[in-house]
């Protein structure tokens, strides 16, 4: 090396993070998405301290809907809801486009504390998967609903694909708690998600032979098939590098990605106008310790109120 040369160190730059890819792998006539999810999915798990297996089964509810949310095109909102008889009663989650996310879990401890936190049907019970699009006051809603059945959240989702969209689809969730080393030695345990969503797609004005199209799709879900849950959480491993890992046979080409973040539509304002709508004597009894107070289900926000702006004593 010359005197000359430069002896300034070289930083290491992770890649995009909180991003959602999506993807064409042209040979197999596939289209997909795949969603890596940092600091936003630990925002929103991090601000409840739920128990881990209620965190872990929420971010799959947020990798999930991300994946989902995607598809839309123009203005509006993917909200997810499981409503089930298990110890996890309640998992909501909000994609509003361009990459807006938001979400929150409602859980029994008891029945919690009773059960394998590893059994994901267990931890759900029965009930039933909701994914809901609303594109505003203007335009109808449209609702999809899959039962849940002792299955996993992935599980039901590919139910739905079969029922609504009949389209052969390949979907993995990976949750898991990451250490995220600091200066001095220092580090914290951070939580990520992602997610990978295979569909097959006959070409548009094309005729594909039956035998031709299921030996593409077995060919591409074979791929899909091996991508591992480490490579769908390493923050070091680039989206695009993961998709021509797993899809370089297929020519895969990459589309805009979209960046995800975290929101909360909740204010004072907002939460003073819906104490307006109840009662003087529905007040009364939401006042505790002469404080009428409110805590917002997504962000866990605090406000507190005085009654006596609202009639209650």
């Amino acid at each position: 090396m010359s005197e000359s040369a430069s002896t300034e160190a070289i930083e290491f730059a992770l890649p995009a993070d909180d991003v959602l890819l999506p993807f064409q792998a042209e040979q197999a006539d596939v289209l997909g998405r795949l969603v890596k999810l940092g600091s936003t999915v630990d925002t929103i798990l991090s601000r409840h301290d739920y128990p881990e297996p209620v965190s872990r089964l929420l971010g799959e509810a947020v990798a999930l809907t991300a994946l989902l949310g995607a598809s839309l095109k123009s203005d509006g909102k993917l909200i997810l809801q499981a409503s089930t008889n298990g110890a996890i009663d309640l998992l909501v989650a909000d994609f509003v486009v361009p990459g807006l996310m938001r979400a929150y879990a409602r859980f029994d401890e008891k029945k919690l504390a009773a059960l394998d936190h590893s059994d994901d049907a267990a931890l759900l019970g029965t009930g039933h998967l909701a994914m809901t699009i609303d594109r505003g006051v203007d335009a109808e809603r449209y609702q999809g609903v899959v039962p849940l059945e002792g299955c996993s959240l992935a599980e039901a989702a590919d139910t739905y694909f079969k029922q609504s969209e009949q389209l052969p689809s390949f979907l993995r969730l990976a949750v898991a708690r990451h250490f995220q080393a600091g200066e001095n030695g220092e580090g914290a345990w951070t939580w990520r998600a992602g997610g990978l969503l295979v569909q097959k797609l006959t070409r548009e004005g094309g005729i594909i032979s039956p035998k031709r199209f299921e030996e593409d799709w077995t060919r591409a879900k074979s791929l899909a098939e091996t991508v591992e849950d480490h490579e769908l959480l390493d923050p070091t491993l680039a989206p695009e590098r993961l998709l021509f890992r797993l899809f370089h046979e297929e020519q895969v080409r990459v589309y805009h990605a979209i960046e995800l973040t975290t929101y909360c539509s909740c204010s004072r304002e907002r939460v003073g106008e819906m104490l307006q709508r109840f009662s003087g004597e529905e007040l009364s009894d939401m006042v505790v310790d002469g404080q009428l107070w409110v805590n917002c289900e997504f962000c866990n926000a605090h406000y507190d109120f005085d009654p006596k702006d609202f009639g209650a004593a």
